[in-house]
Formats: structure tokens, sequence, C-alpha cells
């Protein structure tokens, strides 16, 4: 079998300024890849790189051509064991360009075989739980603003991004206005261990389902103190990238948040749930700001998780791609039936 491969980068600009504790974003970069096998049929995944793993738009395009070379001399896309080891052998890093490529290589797969990716995997596409939609750091009032518009298009299901020094003052005024709404936050390692359990402790009277990634990555007694001492559940997203990470992490918190750009890839995402599960955690699946192009491949994972946090591509003005329908949050797997990833353009 002969395959075709090719990238391109697009510009994807976001519906607002999304600003978390590290920094504001107004517009995000991607990569699409295509991989196509010489009979019609087309395989696309997307890659979003994040600075934070050492990742940009130029160090995606600079791995790809050695890592699509791999997908071309084994030339057969079913052979996904051994590409996933040979990319990796060639590029070590770089998880968000892995991640594109292992999500085009899938879609054919499916693709090619008619059916859906979570059949391929065995998933009851009932199981998929709701993901959640991300209200980013702002002031007050636009907090409040952008929770009341969430909550209008259907999505009761919150991620609040807290970070600020005025985090109370924002659950206060969120929850007032979405009482009935599950809220989770995330301080994407914000706080030290003794801020967070006092802040971990005042927001707790805003009935929260969990708090996420409290302290940095590289305080992992830090991230135990919290655990140790915390009212509400500990989730772990920047301390855990790949499925060896989940060892160092299972005795200092209750949920592993898994990314297909820094795990690099679905072979490796679905070892993460393994690896998880087998320490006791529960296991939550999150994005960047992404499009539908890699979104849509973690859509289809969800049938094996507890949570979900996919609204990357709902945070964007504009995205070329159409995947999975999500209404109101709901992930509708079988509703969409469409072979592969179900990735359409618009």
């Amino acid at each position: 079998m002969s395959l075709e491969t090719t990238f391109e980068r697009v510009d994807l600009p976001l519906e607002y300024p999304f600003t978390i504790a590290r920094g504001t974003s107004e517009t995000v970069e991607n990569v699409i890849v295509e991989i196509e096998d010489g009979e019609g049929r087309v395989g696309i995944g997307g890659a979003a790189p994040s600075t934070h793993y050492g990742e940009t738009v130029e160090t995606v395009e600079a791995v790809l051509p050695d890592l699509l070379a791999v997908v071309e001399e084994v030339g057969d896309p079913h052979e996904l064991a051994r590409i996933e080891r040979r990319t990796r052998e060639r590029v070590r890093h770089n998880p968000a360009a892995r991640a594109a490529v292992s999500i085009a290589l899938h879609d054919l797969v499916t693709k090619r075989l008619e059916i859906p990716l979570y059949r391929y995997w065995g998933f009851d596409p009932a199981a998929a739980p709701t993901t959640s939609y991300t209200i980013g750091i702002d002031d007050t009032e636009r907090m409040v603003e952008k929770t009341e518009t969430a909550l209008e298009r259907g999505y009761d299901v919150l991620k609040v991004k807290v970070g600020t020094g005025r985090d109370e003052d924002i659950l206060e005024a969120i929850r007032t206005v979405a009482p009935a709404a599950t809220i989770r936050v995330d301080a994407n390692e914000a706080w030290s261990p003794r801020e967070a359990i006092r802040t971990i402790e005042a927001l707790s009277a805003y009935d929260l389902e969990f708090v996420e990634q409290p302290v940095p990555a590289e305080d992992p007694e830090g991230l135990r103190y919290v655990y140790e001492r915390s009212p509400l559940p500990i989730a772990v997203d920047e301390s855990l990238r790949t499925a060896t990470d989940v060892p160092r992490v299972a005795d200092r918190c209750d949920i592993a948040n898994l990314k297909l750009m820094k795990c690099g890839g679905l072979r490796e995402a679905r070892r993460i749930v393994h690896t998880a599960r087998a320490h006791g955690l529960e296991v939550m699946c999150g994005c960047m700001l992404e499009s539908v192009a890699s979104i849509a491949p973690a859509c289809h994972l969800a049938p094996a998780l507890e949570y979900v946090d996919l609204d990357g591509a709902l945070l964007l003005a504009d995205d070329p791609y159409r995947g999975v329908p999500m209404p109101d949050g709901e992930i509708d797997l079988a509703g969409h039936g469409t072979a592969g990833t179900g990735l359409t353009c618009r």
C-alpha cells in the first residue's frame, strides 16, 4: 500500500480572549495532518502545540516531515504499533506533532474498516460523560456574563479558571447565576501548597466537584500536602503527561487528566487510562484550544472515562472542521454514525 501525507498550518480565532493563570490567548495556531491511502480515503488529525510543553507550530512543522516519512516507509496504516514505535524513535519529544499523526492514522484505519473509532475500541457510545465548558479568567462581571452565555447555550458543567487572588468573589458571583450547575475549578499550578489549602477550603462553600492542578508540577510533595488536606477531590493535569507518570502521582490525587496533545497520541492515551485504573484513579480527558480535528478523536475515547473537558473547539470563533456533535455538552457518538472520527470539512 502507498500512503501520501501532507500537513498545513491553520489560524483559529477565539470567540473571546482566553485567560488562565499563565497568560492570555486571542488566537491559536494548529497544524492539520492528512494521510491518504491511494483509494480515496483520507485520515485527518490536528496538532495543538503548547509552549508549556516545549512545542510551537514551528517545532511541529519542523518534525512532521520525519514523522510522516515513517508513515510512508511503513506504508500500512493498520500497523499502528509499529508506526508509533518508529515515530517515537525518530522524534522523541514533540507530543502534539506525534498526536496529530496518531489521530490521522486512527481516522484512516477506521474509515477503511467503515466503522466509527469508538466501535474499533469496543466502547459504548451512550457511556460518554458530559463535557465541561471553560470560563476563562476575566474581570468578575465578564466571567459572570460568560457563565450566563454558557448556560443559555445549554452547558451546565462548568470549569472555572482560578488563581487570581479574588477567586472566592468569582465563585460566589458565578454560583449566584448558576445555582444548579456542576462546577469544577482549575488553578493551572497557580498556588503554593498552603495557599491552595486556604483557597480550597474557602471555595468548598460553593459546592465544587473537584480542583484541578492546584500547585506546580515541579512540586510533587506540595501536591501530596494538598491532597492529604483538601476537602475536595484533586485532579492532576500538568503533573501527568504519559502513562509512566501515573505511579508518581497516584498517591497524591483522585483524578488523572490526560490530553492527547501532551501524551503523544491515542495509543498512549489508552495506556494512561489503563494505568490510572490499575492505581485506583478516575480519569478525565482534557484538551488545549484546538480544532475539532483533534477534539473529535478524544470524543471517541470519552466512554472509557469519568469526566471530559473537550470544549477547546467550542471556544473558537471559527473552525474549518465539523466533528462529533455535542448538543448541550452531550457527546453524541451514536448519533453521528460516521466512519472514522466523524470529522468533515465545513
